[in-house]
């Protein structure tokens, strides 16, 4: 075993510090660690460390900032090994998984770093004075996206790279200037702090205020409260839970002045299988469909929850093919016990629901998840709500309808989503057609013969969707435009050159 080197502290204005409180880490393999609590005195001085930095970073070039993250990305780099031998430790994910997923989070920096050198993010507008225009004059305006403060950032259970301490929400808030609070999640503490380090030496190495990034540890709600509520915080980046996501929210709208929450809450991610698709390959959509069910033990906020089905012969190949292919997969390590009992809950829930037939059932045991496939008419699905709810596991409905009028109700009926799937041949492009007006206002994402885990991050890409997939559907933690949730505009009118940010 390598010597890991953690202080189970806290980063805060450039130092590590502890506390009184301490907490227990609870890995899937390994030892426990001890890791300490974050109090109202550590957040207070790590968003005022990030208040003092902002008037500094939030004026630095865009060079500058891009080396900071070209150099975050270098240091984590250098500890890969480090980072995959805790990470797997902590949270029982494939070695592989968390080499590609430290793979996602380096590009992740560097792309971003590309994308504030290029310069278009700051979505410029000069309006030149007109100082003889009749009957009155127009002064020189500019106009130009500018960062908005600190911001809150929440490490994800489900992502202990790619969407946690340096992952999409901290390179999009750094990128445009922001200073970040990053609260860890208490599902991989170590992996969290061994980030923290190189995020650490990568702003000694660039010379940033410390200030710039802070790092706390808690495994209690009161801590991520204290931030999302003081008043320096000027908006939060967060993925995880309906339920924690909306919690977040409401503190964020009841403070004295609110501020933007940026939830990714996840979503069932429907998938509509067309009848002429159906008629051609229905048992590779049933093989495709259980691969992207188990990928992760289905830990995946993309994972294809629902799959819409014209109830008939091509209905139940569909059904005995996704048996066969479920029952082929292995039990997977769960990444917390607590998500681990929850998908049990979840599962039991949707088996004894009215009218719900079980294809194939499992018993999983301990933090390890079997999947579960279910099948239910639409009519009685349309009428479940607690059906239409995300069961976070390698759990696959099949709902099935009686005809295309049916389907196109149910597009119109269902929730916000990520994602939603149409699974067509050149036949089908006159169902597509009338799908599309309904998916498109309720997913960020619409896809054509695919399954929507693995998300590009790309500049075209939206990871978000109406609420409940996200509490803001003008936004995505995924891709460069990302950076938008962390910028406002700014109009400068007769303002002399040399006092224009750089």
């Amino acid at each position: 075993m390598t010597d890991l080197n953690l202080t189970g502290q806290h980063f805060i204005a450039g130092k590590w510090l502890s506390g009184d409180a301490m907490f227990d880490s609870a890995p899937s393999t390994g030892p426990v660690r001890h890791f300490s609590e974050a109090s109202q005195s550590h957040v207070d001085a790590a968003v005022n460390a990030a208040e003092e930095a902002f008037m500094s970073y939030g004026w630095s070039g865009q060079n500058a900032r891009a080396a900071f993250l070209r150099t975050i990305a270098d240091e984590i780099e250098a500890v890969g090994a480090l980072v995959t031998e805790i990470g797997h430790q902590e949270t029982g994910l494939p070695e592989a998984r968390l080499e590609g997923e430290r793979g996602r989070t380096t590009g992740q920096l560097r792309l971003f770093a590309d994308h504030i050198e290029q310069g278009s993010y700051l979505e410029q507008s000069h309006d030149v004075a007109l100082p003889d225009r009749a009957p009155l004059p127009r002064p020189d305006l500019r106009l130009m996206q500018r960062p908005i403060g600190p911001v809150a950032v929440f490490g994800a259970s489900n992502f202990p790279l790619a969407f946690s301490t340096a992952g999409g929400d901290t390179a999009a808030a750094l990128a445009a200037g922001c200073p970040v609070v990053l609260k860890g999640h208490p599902a991989h503490p170590g992996t969290g702090e061994i980030i923290a380090q190189a995020i650490a030496r990568a702003m000694k190495a660039t010379d940033q205020h410390p200030g710039v990034f802070s790092f706390l540890q808690g495994s209690t709600h009161e801590v991520g409260a204290q931030v999302v509520q003081h008043p320096l915080i000027r908006a939060v980046g967060f993925t995880g839970s309906l339920a924690g996501g909306r919690a977040l929210f409401d503190l964020c709208m009841s403070r004295p002045e609110p501020i933007p929450f940026f939830g990714e809450l996840g979503s069932v991610n429907p998938m509509f299988c067309l009848p002429k698709a159906m008629q051609t390959r229905a048992g590779a959509l049933a093989q495709g469909w259980a691969a992207s069910l188990t990928m992760g033990a289905g830990q995946f906020c993309t994972n294809p929850g629902i799959a819409f089905v014209i109830a008939g012969a091509q209905a139940n190949e569909f059904a005995e093919a996704s048996i066969a292919a479920l029952s082929g997969a292995g039990a997977q390590a769960m990444l917390t016990d607590g998500i681990a009992s929850a998908y049990k809950h979840g599962a039991n829930a949707v088996a004894s629901a009215a009218h719900v037939e079980p294809l194939f059932t499992t018993e999983s045991v301990g933090r390890t998840a079997l999947p579960n496939l279910f099948r239910v008419s639409l009519e009685h699905w349309l009428h479940s709500p607690d059906l239409q709810e995300e069961v976070f596991g390698p759990l696959g409905i099949i709902v099935e309808a009686n005809d295309i009028d049916e389907m196109v109700a149910a597009a119109g009926a269902i929730e916000g989503q990520l994602t939603c799937t149409l699974q067509m041949e050149e036949g089908d492009k006159a169902h597509a057609q009338r799908l599309l007006p309904h998916l498109e206002r309720k997913a960020g994402r619409v896809l054509v013969n695919g399954f929507p885990t693995g998300v590009e991050v790309a500049g075209a890409m939206v990871h978000g969707g109406p609420y409940p997939a996200s509490t803001n559907f003008g936004a995505t933690s995924v891709g460069t435009m990302a950076i938008r949730r962390f910028l406002r505009p700014v109009c400068y009118q007769n303002m002399p050159a040399d006092l224009l940010p750089a």
